[in-house]
C-alpha cells in the first residue's frame, strides 16, 4: 500500500512459505509477540523435556522392596518438582495463547483496515469485476479466517521447533541407538503431511471461493428482493442458492476430509515408531546397554517427539484453509491503486467551468468502444444537455469529466489544462453529482445531507433543503433531520431519497454540476419546484444535464444529441427543431406520448 509502511511487494503468492512469510511482515506492530512467545515456549518445552527425565531418574533410584525413608528422601521431592514443572507449563501455554490472540487480532484488525482503506483508492473499474458480496467476505469472512488460524499456528509452529530440537538432544544423551530407532518414523511424517496437505489446500481455496459467491448471492436477492417478489421469482432465487450452497457443501465437505485424514494417519505412524523404540529399547535393555529407566524416559521422549510431527503435519494442514484466505486478501491488495497524481498536478481551487473534449476514445474494454473521436467544447457557465438513446454514452462522458474512468486516447480539457494536471481530489470536488439511482447511507437524514459539506451547519443543511422542498417532508417525519434512515433509505419514497441527493448537491455549492435525470423519480408537481432550484443553482455554473424527457432541457445553451458515442446533431432547441432531425423526432413522439 503506497505511502505506508505496510506497503509489500506486489506478487501473487505461490506457495505456502512465500505466503506465511509475507503474512508475517504485517507482524511489526505486533513484533514484541514474538519473543514473548518464544521465551514461553522455551520455558513450557524446557518444562515438558525435564518431566520425562526425572520420571526416569525416579524409576532407575527406586528398589523394590523400598523402605520409607527412601521415598521421603528420594521420591517426595521429584513429585513435588514434577508438580511445580507441569502447572509452569499449563501456565506457559496459557500466557503464549493470551499473547498471540492479542496480537493476531490487531494483526488482523490492521489488515482489515488496509484492505478497506484500499479499497477506497482503486478505480471504479475494479468494483465492475466484483460482485459486491464477494468484497464483502474478503474483508469479514477471509480475515477473520486468518485471525483464528494464524494464532494458533504461531503457537504451535513456535513450540514444534523448540521441542522437537530439545527432544532431540535429550534422546542423543539418552541412547544414541534408541535415537535412530526413534527417528526412522520421520519421512513418513514428512510425505503424508505433503500429501494430504497438498489436497487440503486446494479444496480449502474452493470453499472460500464458494463461501464468497454464497455471500454475494445473498447480498444480491436481498438488496433486491422487492424485484424477486414483484416477478414471482422466488422459487427461482432459492433454487440459484441452492446451487451454491451445494456446491460449498461439496467443496467443503472434501476439505474436511482430507484434513480429518491427517491425524489418524499420523497417529498410525506415531504409534508404530513407539512400538519400535519400545522393542529396541527391551533388546538393549537385555544387553545391559542401558536401564528401564532410561527407556521409560526413552518412550516418554518419542511421545513428546512424534507429537510435534504430528502437531506439524496438522498445523500444516489448518494452514491451508488460512492460506487460501489470505491469498484472497492478498489478491485484492495485489490491485494497482488508480494512477497517482504527476508531481506537478495542481490543486484547482475554483474552477471557471470551459471543458473540451479533443479526440476523446474510450471503452470499458479495449476490444468494445464507446467513444470514439468526440471532439466538444462548453464555455464556462453554460448548461450542456446530453439526450439520446439508452447506451449511447451520455453517462460514459461525464463519468470520464470527473476521472471516475480514464480515456484511452485524446484530450479533456478543464480551464486551459488537461484534466491530469490537477489533482483527482481537487477536481473531483469541483463536481456536484446527482445521479439516476440515488444512494443514501445508514444515518440520519442531517448526516446523510452532510455528505455534501461535512463542516455545514444545521441552518445551512435546513437552508438548502428548503431551497429544494425537501424541508417540508423532513419535517414530517417521526424525528425530522433526526430521522434515521434504513440501509438504503428504504424508508423513503424514491422521490424523497432523490429530493434528498439534490439537497446534498445544492448544499455542496459546486463548481460544476452533472444532473444525471435527476427528477427522473419525482411527480410533475415536485419535478417543477426542483427544476425551479436546478435552474437557481445553474446560474453561473458549468451543468451537464442527462435527460430523456426533453421539455425539462429545453432551455439549455447546448443540446447535444449523443448515439453510438458520437454526437450525431448539436445546438439549442430553436435551432435542433428546425433541422427536422433526430431531435426534432424524439421531441414531437415524447410530445405526442404526453397528448395522448
Amino acid at each position: 500500500m503506497k505511502g505506508n509502511r505496510f506497503q509489500r511487494e506486489r506478487e501473487r503468492p505461490k506457495h505456502l512459505t512465500k505466503t506465511i512469510l509475507r503474512l508475517l511482515g504485517y507482524f511489526r506492530e505486533q513484533w514484541y509477540a514474538l519473543p514473548a512467545i518464544f521465551l514461553l515456549s522455551i520455558g513450557a518445552t524446557a518444562a515438558a523435556l525435564i518431566g520425562p527425565f526425572l520420571i526416569g531418574r525416579l524409576i532407575d533410584g527406586l528398589v523394590y522392596p523400598f523402605p520409607a525413608a527412601t521415598v521421603t528422601r528420594f521420591a517426595l521431592p521429584i513429585f513435588g518438582l514434577l508438580l511445580v514443572l507441569y502447572i509452569w507449563d499449563s501456565l506457559a501455554q496459557f500466557l503464549q495463547t493470551w499473547v498471540v490472540a492479542g496480537a493476531s487480532q490487531r494483526l488482523v484488525r490492521s489488515m482489515r483496515h488496509y484492505l478497506f482503506a484500499h479499497l477506497q483508492r482503486l478505480p471504479i473499474k475494479f468494483f465492475d469485476k466484483y460482485m459486491h458480496g464477494e468484497l464483502m467476505s474478503r474483508l469479514s469472512n477471509d480475515t477473520d479466517n486468518i485471525a483464528g488460524i494464524l494464532g494458533m499456528a504461531l503457537v504451535q509452529l513456535t513450540s514444534i521447533f523448540i521441542t522437537v530440537t530439545g527432544v532431540l538432544a535429550m534422546m542423543l544423551w539418552l541412547s544414541p541407538q534408541m535415537t535412530f530407532f526413534a527417528l526412522v518414523s520421520v519421512p513418513f511424517f514428512f510425505v503424508v503431511g505433503k500429501t494430504i496437505g497438498a489436497k487440503t489446500r486446494r479444496y480449502f481455496r474452493d470453499q472460500q471461493l464458494e463461501l464468497g459467491l454464497l455471500n454475494a448471492k445473498i447480498e444480491e436477492d436481498i438488496s433486491g428482493i422487492a424485484v424477486i417478489k414483484a416477478y414471482g421469482c422466488e422459487k427461482k432465487s432459492v433454487q440459484d442458492f441452492a446451487k451454491i450452497n451445494e456446491r460449498l457443501r461439496k467443496a467443503g465437505t472434501q476439505a474436511q476430509i482430507w484434513s480429518g485424514f491427517i491425524m489418524p494417519a499420523m497417529n498410525v505412524i506415531n504409534n508404530l515408531s513407539l512400538t519400535v523404540v519400545a522393542f529396541a529399547g527391551a533388546v538393549l535393555a537385555i544387553n545391559g546397554s542401558i536401564t528401564v529407566g532410561v527407556i521409560a524416559s526413552f518412550i516418554a521422549y518419542a511421545r513428546q517427539f512424534g507429537r510435534p510431527l504430528n502437531d506439524l503435519a496438522s498445523t500444516y494442514n489448518q494452514l491451508q484453509s488460512a492460506l487460501a484466505s489470505t491469498e484472497r486478501v492478498f489478491e485484492i491488495l495485489d490491485v494497482a491503486e488508480e494512477t497517482p497524481d504527476p508531481p506537478n498536478a495542481v490543486e484547482l481551487t475554483q474552477a471557471r467551468g470551459d471543458i473540451a473534449f479533443k479526440n476523446v476514445h474510450f471503452g470499458y474494454t479495449e476490444d468494445t468502444p464507446i467513444i470514439t473521436d468526440f471532439n466538444f467544447s462548453a464555455a464556462g457557465g453554460s448548461v450542456i444537455a446530453l439526450v439520446g438513446p439508452t447506451g449511447a454514452g451520455k453517462t460514459t462522458l461525464v463519468n470520464l469529466v470527473t476521472r471516475f474512468y480514464d480515456i484511452n486516447a485524446g484530450e479533456i480539457v478543464l480551464d486551459g489544462q488537461p484534466l491530469e494536471n490537477y489533482t483527482r481530489n481537487s477536481l473531483r470536488r469541483a463536481f456536484g453529482i446527482v445521479l439516476q439511482d440515488t444512494y443514501l447511507f445508514t444515518g440520519s437524514i442531517m448526516e446523510n445531507l452532510r455528505y455534501g459539506k461535512p463542516n455545514a451547519t444545521d441552518e445551512e443543511v435546513k437552508k438548502a433543503a428548503k431551497l429544494v422542498g425537501a424541508d417540508r417532508f423532513i419535517r414530517q417525519l417521526p424525528e425530522g433531520y433526526a430521522t434515521l434512515l434504513a440501509e438504503n433509505s428504504r424508508n423513503l419514497s424514491g422521490g424523497q431519497r432523490q429530493l434528498l441527493a439534490i439537497t446534498r448537491c445544492v448544499l455542496a455549492n459546486p463548481d460544476i454540476l452533472i444532473l444525471d435525470e435527476a427528477t427522473s423519480s419525482v411527480d410533475t408537481r415536485t419535478e417543477a419546484k426542483i427544476q425551479q432550484a436546478m435552474n437557481m443553482l445553474m446560474q453561473g455554473r458549468t451543468s451537464f444535464v442527462i435527460a430523456h424527457r426533453l421539455r425539462t432541457v429545453a432551455d439549455a445553451d447546448n443540446i447535444l444529441v449523443i448515439d453510438g458515442g458520437k454526437i450525431v446533431e448539436q445546438g439549442n432547441h430553436q435551432a435542433l427543431m428546425a433541422q427536422q432531425g433526430v431531435y426534432k423526432r424524439m421531441f414531437d413522439m415524447q410530445l405526442k406520448g404526453i397528448m395522448t
